[in-house]
């Protein structure tokens, strides 16, 4: 017998658990959804536009910094919706907890994944001002190859280090490198799960579509809500060691 919960299992407790809180977890969403675009403005303003080579590579640079001080937000989302799971009242101010508590592992971690992500992202970065300027039929299939393959690493990462910053609230006595390495083995086994969670959201996405995003005001703090739920479905089983 399985002993893991099914998606529809894992979404109904996620729905039990965000009754009554959709308030606070939408103006969290909200509050770091703005930061983390202040943020990004500011640092990408001062770097100015890629429109040279030192530019583009300024410009690639600092993007990449600002991505790795999200690791701070992500952190601190992770542990809203975990204590959320766990029961505990949440506050809109638990979201800066990744400023509070081991900021240096949750850059760690964000700066690993970034790396990562950003290495892969490089060609469709480079092509995208030539595209502008010559939108040449060859480059425009490597540009969408590119992007393809940008996509495709995107997808990987999260599936293998969905619960690093989960696991980063739950077993601060170890390092980013470590957390890393934990969030793949607890995901061994359960990446196909955690992926038809994933598309199981895509209706409701497209739904919002309709409504010029504002449902996602509700959809994204349910589905954060769910994929705590899945790693305390994970995390809690027997054959984690």
């Amino acid at each position: 017998m399985n002993p893991y919960q099914s998606c529809a299992n894992i979404k109904a407790a996620a729905r039990e658990r965000m009754f009554g809180h959709y308030g606070t977890a939408i103006g969290a969403g909200l509050l770091v959804l703005l930061s983390t675009n202040l943020v990004e403005l500011a640092a990408l303003s001062l770097a100015g536009a890629p429109t040279t080579v030192i530019g583009t590579c300024l410009y690639y640079a600092v993007s990449f910094l600002v991505s790795v001080l999200t690791g701070l937000f992500v952190s601190g989302m992770s542990y809203f919706y975990l204590k959320n799971a766990c029961g505990h009242r949440i506050t809109v101010g638990d979201v800066f907890q990744g400023f509070r508590s081991f900021p240096d592992k949750a850059l760690a971690i964000q700066a690993w994944i970034s790396l990562i992500s950003y290495l892969f992202d490089l060609p469709r970065f480079l092509l995208s001002p030539r595209i502008t300027l010559h939108p040449e039929k060859k480059l425009l299939v490597f540009f969408l190859l590119s992007m393809a393959l940008s996509c495709a690493v995107t997808v990987i990462l999260d599936l293998f280090y969905a619960q690093a910053f989960f696991l980063l609230h739950d077993f601060p006595q170890y390092s980013g490198k470590e957390l890393l390495a934990m969030s793949r083995k607890l995901m061994s086994g359960h990446k196909g799960r955690l992926l038809r969670l994933y598309i199981s959201f895509i209706p409701l996405v497209l739904v919002s579509v309709f409504s010029c995003g504002i449902a996602m005001l509700w959809v994204m703090p349910y589905m954060n809500a769910a994929l705590a739920e899945f790693y305390l479905d994970v995390v809690r089983k027997p054959d984690y060691k």
